[in-house]
């Protein structure tokens, strides 16, 4: 099995289902909350009928909410449509065994009506193929990284749901950031998902500590930037599953308590045909006018298209000054306190980490956003600005990244580059998200109202 690309042609899947070895094909499609969804097939019958004629999911898959309730406000499925189908159409290339899984193998889908008519345009997966499409019009790939942080406890899911997730036990009790003394308490763990992760076909660079209790996060490399997402949402998946099966569990919350946040650094190169790196020169940062174009266009997008970047209510209890998640919309060389920070030394390591992300977004989409304000750039030949040499917290001149998924939602409903690059019906049915999750969010009573007044007020 090599690791870095999906293990299992089809040929091989037939013959590992003929003599025993796999006996159950799972499909797999990621919702609009970066979740994999979908069917375990028996093996035999995706071989017979999936492979040729895919399968179907209901479309309400891409209009609930994260309790899987159907809600109002979504063009494409609703009450009133009769909550159809969409085609679930595999994508072979993704084919690959599950390690965590015995007997196992699974595949990602793209989403199409049954029509014919076309796309699903609200399917993650779609919208980043989209934007993929438009920067290969400019002779040009995309190549990304994304470091996943997590918070890992020695409670199942199942207790941490019965205790209401209060009083729960970290793996450690002190900050691990780079300790290798700390990060060997839970090495079982931690080697385990390395190592299944490379059996899936992923390739696993790194694991370290990080500074909440039981934080942690392991790095893989980087690829294509459909390829970069695919894995994303599999490791996800599938570091959840393996830590159930040990008895604990792992959150990918942005901001689990008061302590530090969970981030997801994105990092994003762009290659011309030749396989050149197209964001290496001679300019400041040993930029290109490429690669200055698409960071200015980066810069000027990272407010407006901040609903793909940070999705959710608590997504933005992470952006606190001092925090090493950002405030301020600045880029600087191999500096921390900028929203986009340049790193790599020139030729295919030269690279932009975006810090805004956290632990909770969807790959596909901040990916998209990513591609879509480079084109920005490049097709506007914005101008870049200065780097940022200081801390940029203190930087009271700066833009800077939206306070709350209110702000950003009406920042994206508002954004003329959003409707450019990703339509209106997109725009439409990622605004409905927010509200829902803020609707929801309004009518909820907090525990922090509730210690705050029960008896004071």
């Amino acid at each position: 099995m090599t690791a870095g690309r999906p293990a299992l042609s089809l040929e091989e899947l037939r013959v590992a289902v003929d003599s025993g070895q796999i006996d159950t094909v799972v499909l797999a499609l990621t919702d609009m909350q970066g979740r994999l969804q979908g069917k375990r097939f028996h093996a035999r019958h995706f071989l017979d009928e999936v492979v040729a004629h895919g399968s179907e999911g209901c479309n309400y898959l891409l209009a609930v909410d994260v309790d899987m309730n159907t809600v109002d406000g979504y063009e494409m499925s609703s009450w009133e449509r009769g909550y159809g189908d969409f085609a679930m159409a595999p994508d072979l290339s993704t084919l690959r065994r599950v390690p965590w899984q015995p007997g196992t193998a699974m595949l990602l889908a793209d989403l199409r009506w049954l029509d014919g008519s076309g796309d699903v345009v609200a399917s993650p997966r779609q919208i980043l193929r989209r934007q993929l499409d438009r920067l290969a019009e400019h002779g040009l790939t995309a190549y990304a990284g994304t470091e996943l942080e997590f918070v890992l406890y020695r409670d199942s899911y199942e207790e941490a749901w019965r205790r209401g997730y209060r009083d729960l036990d970290p793996a450690n009790l002190y900050n691990v950031d780079y300790s290798l003394l700390g990060t060997a308490r839970v090495e079982p763990l931690l080697r385990r998902i390395r190592n299944e992760m490379a059996g899936a076909g992923l390739v696993p660079e790194s694991a370290k500590g990080e500074c909440n209790l039981g934080q942690h996060e392991i790095a893989f490399r980087y690829a294509d930037a459909l390829r970069c997402a695919d894995n994303h949402v599999i490791y996800k998946n599938g570091a959840k599953e393996i830590a159930a099966q040990e008895g604990m569990s792992i959150t990918f919350m942005a901001k689990p308590n008061q302590r530090e946040g969970s981030s997801c650094h994105i990092h994003f190169s762009l290659r011309t045909p030749a396989g050149g790196a197209a964001m290496a020169g001679e300019g400041p940062g040993h930029l290109s006018p490429t690669g200055e174009r698409a960071l200015a266009g980066l810069l000027a997008t990272t407010r407006e298209l901040s609903l793909l970047y940070a999705p959710n209510i608590n997504s933005y209890k992470r952006y606190q000054p001092g925090s090493f998640a950002p405030t301020a919309v600045r880029w600087g060389t191999d500096n921390r306190t900028c929203a986009l920070r340049l790193v790599g030394h020139g030729g295919h390591s030269l690279r932009v980490e975006n810090r805004v992300p956290g632990a909770d977004v969807n790959p596909y989409l901040a990916i998209a956003a990513l591609v879509a304000g480079t084109l920005h750039g490049i097709e506007n030949e914005l101008a870049l600005e200065e780097a940022y040499g200081g801390n940029a917290y203190e930087d009271a001149a700066a833009p800077r990244v939206p306070a709350s998924l209110r702000d950003a939602l009406g920042l994206w409903e508002t954004s003329a580059v959003a409707r450019a690059a990703f339509g209106e019906d997109m725009v439409a049915h990622y605004a409905n998200y927010a509200r829902v999750e803020l609707a929801a969010f309004d009518a909820a009573v907090t525990d922090w109202e509730l210690y705050r007044g029960f008896e004071r007020l």
